[in-house]
């Protein structure tokens, strides 16, 4: 099963991407903040990392920040010398208390860490199709009913698992419709492969007809993932370079790709990418070959989670542990991220409180000192009237 844009579209619905048993549950930045996983005093001799813990925390994405970086890659007069950084703060909070509808996921015994974006996206739709992935197996074995047993002659298995898996809203799990004729013609959808999506790659469009001046002089497109202006949501844009970092126009690319596409939209150009739930990073216990062999290891940590835990910044002031990791503290401190009125806000994370003290006294001076000011003119102008009479 392929992460496709129905898949994903399901995936941001909170209930749909949940596993059954459990989910109420690079760039040049990204390596400068590589710091070490927090090893345990159980370790080997051999020095290994234990990440077993990490299986009863849920991801809950925070917000995501843009920063200009010099590109070093650039040896062209066309090549973009100022490229975007993009990047993901994330927070890993205790399963059991993480809670969807809560902005921060969690107040106790968490850790935030920050990785760039398009790491932390192919973790995150490699987890949404594991835990589908499991889902449909679950729901077909145990639900579903479809195994033929007590059927009537006319019973068709497909037509069974198709009508089980729609009532539950689960359409991630349908191939085809069954109730279409053989041979029936149905329009093409393109096919978004979206874990690939999240990377800077370039898009062909169909040059049919010398469509669009011959598409704008085989000018170059490329598709990446970029952060909404307010920090809250990941969208798709259309870019003119290979960082993804000059927009085709002025609405993040979808008109152009309209223009160029012959109307067609261009997907998650006005909707999240990602949905704001807590991902357990657990892996499935009863799936049937379905997670790409990540049950083969001795650990029960979902791969995606490891690979972003050892790759993330991390501050763990807050995780309650003796050999906590704190290298990427202040980094984060610097481009704080916090939820307001459902949009993020960035900036400093501590205000001066002595400056706003002082602007408080200097504004309520200026204003005793210009009533002072009126009262003696209004003096003066009294006193001209009596000596004039």
């Amino acid at each position: 099963m392929k992460l496709s844009l129905a898949v994903l579209a399901a995936a941001v619905g909170f209930s749909a991407a949940a596993p059954h048993a459990d989910i109420k549950s690079g760039s040049t930045l990204g390596r400068n903040l590589l710091a070490s996983a927090r090893r345990v005093e159980e370790a080997n001799d051999n020095g290994e990392i234990d990440y077993t813990w990490v299986a009863n925390m849920s991801l809950k994405f925070q917000g995501c920040y843009h920063t200009q970086t010099w590109n070093d890659e650039a040896d062209g007069d066309e090549d973009v010398r100022i490229s975007t950084q993009r990047l993901i703060r994330f927070r890993l909070c205790p399963s059991d208390s993480c809670a969807t509808d809560n902005a921060g996921g969690c107040s106790s015994g968490y850790g935030d860490y920050i990785i760039d974006m398009e790491t932390y996206l192919q973790a995150y739709f490699e987890a949404v199709q594991q835990d589908q992935e499991y889902n449909c197996e679950y729901e077909k074995n145990n639900d579903c009913a479809c195994d033929g047993e007590n059927q009537g002659d006319d019973f068709d298995e497909e037509i069974c698992e198709y009508d089980c898996y729609m009532n539950k809203g689960m359409e991630y799990c349908v191939d085809r419709n069954p109730y279409e004729e053989e041979g029936q013609e149905q329009e093409e959808e393109e096919e978004w492969e979206l874990d690939r999506m999240a990377e800077c790659q370039e898009y062909k469009f169909e040059n049919n007809n010398n469509n669009n001046r011959k598409l704008e002089e085989e000018a170059q497109y490329f598709l990446g993932a970029y952060c909404s202006e307010n920090g809250g949501h990941i969208y798709m844009g259309l870019f003119t370079d290979d960082s993804c970092s000059q927009f085709a126009d002025n609405y993040g690319g979808r008109e152009t790709f309209a223009a160029l596409s012959y109307g067609k939209s261009l997907p998650y150009s006005d909707t999240t990418m990602i949905g704001t739930e807590c991902m357990s990073c657990k892996e499935p216990q009863d799936v049937d070959q379905n997670n790409q062999n990540d049950q083969e290891d001795a650990d029960e940590v979902k791969e995606s989670c490891e690979q972003l835990y050892q790759t993330a910044g991390k501050c763990e002031a807050n995780l309650g542990i003796d050999n906590a990791n704190n290298n990427a503290c202040n980094f984060m401190q610097g481009i704080k991220i916090t939820r307001k009125s459902g949009a993020v806000v960035r900036g400093a994370s501590v205000t001066n409180s002595t400056a706003s003290i002082f602007i408080g006294v200097f504004a309520c001076s200026f204003v005793l000192l210009g009533g002072y000011a009126y009262y003696l003119k209004t003096k003066l102008d009294r006193a001209k009237i009596n000596l004039s009479e």
